[in-house]
């Protein structure tokens, strides 16, 4: 990502209503009204002060606000929320109010200043809007799928039967018309067509997990195999001290797309010739089975960033 020197920073915490900031270094504070009027009060604030404005993922309420800022030529970033909670707790801040995280947003994008997502094009903001969309929707329709098992247990199946099969009705048609507006999207886009079909390519990768990787990592096939890992939050994170050697995990990255390619991932440790020989291997190492598919999971990531880098579509042996 290109650095560009900038005279302040301003973090802002967004809620529905309001924008808490504050700007660095010289600690001023203000709230804006998150509308028209306090987007382009903030643009002005921004341009004035030469600022790079940086705020929370909020799952959709800074969007409209960071088109604005984009719109204007304003320079923004979304930072991850788990790197700012854990940024906190470094710093030993237990306190949380709107004005604290504002701050802590700043202080933490001076302290990594190369972090963030810069705003995606728009079709990539339709794409994941329609994908965020579809895993809640999926989401909802586990917890009743539950909810229904519990309901046996208990002998209230019969007595909720009716209601319950209405919800996973309605659940699965609007699963399936999501589904059916992503396909659309990518379609329409000949890149995004071109790159659905290079991931569509790797036995594992379906059409949610090829979406996914689409709207959540824009930067596959720009990055290393190794970013790629770690974007996704499947990289190794060691726990060592002194002569102490702790258990490695993974943990932090994109959690929506995590999940989707650990799905891929338990298809192609079966029917992916290359990713099943290295899962038995692993498993004939008497690896556990969480260990494997993580280790799948990463292998698989880090082949669908090199085949988007060269625009190759999956061989059986790849390079």
């Amino acid at each position: 990502m290109e650095t560009v020197a900038h005279d302040r920073i301003i973090g802002i915490d967004v809620s529905r209503d309001w924008l808490d900031i504050h700007c660095l270094p010289d600690g001023k504070w203000l709230r804006l009204p998150n509308a028209d009027e306090g987007h382009e009060q903030l643009v002005r604030l921004a341009r004035d002060v030469n600022g790079l404005v940086c705020f929370e993922a909020t799952g959709g309420q800074e969007w409209r606000l960071w088109a604005a800022l984009e719109a204007a030529s304003v320079a923004t970033r979304q930072l991850p929320p788990a790197q700012i909670k854990a940024f906190a707790a470094s710093r030993g801040t237990r306190a949380k109010t709107d004005r604290i995280d504002a701050e802590l947003i700043a202080r933490f994008m001076m302290f990594r200043p190369g972090a963030g997502r810069s705003l995606p094009h728009e079709k990539l903001r339709v794409l994941r809007a329609l994908t965020s969309k579809r895993g809640q929707l999926v989401e909802s329709r586990k917890r009743l799928l539950a909810q229904i098992k519990a309901h046996g247990k208990l002998g209230s199946a019969e007595m909720f039967a009716s209601m319950d099969d209405q919800r996973r009705t309605l659940l699965d048609r609007q699963i399936a018309d999501l589904e059916a507006r992503i396909e659309q999207t990518i379609a329409a886009d000949d890149e995004l067509a071109a790159t659905a079909g290079i991931l569509r390519s790797v036995p594992g990768v379906g059409p949610v997990a090829s979406s996914m990787l689409i709207a959540e990592m824009p930067e596959l096939g720009q990055i290393t195999g190794e970013q790629a890992a770690a974007l996704a939050g499947l990289a190794p994170i060691a726990h060592d001290s002194g002569a102490m050697r702790g258990k490695r995990a993974i943990g932090g990255g994109r959690r929506l797309l995590r999940h989707v390619i650990f799905q891929a991932a338990l298809v192609a440790s079966h029917h992916n010739q290359v990713l099943k020989t290295f899962a038995d291997r692993l498993r004939a190492a008497g690896k556990p089975h969480k260990v494997v598919i993580v280790a799948v999971a990463r292998k698989l990531v880090t082949i669908a960033n090199a085949l988007v880098k060269s625009g190759q579509k999956w061989t059986p042996h790849p390079e």
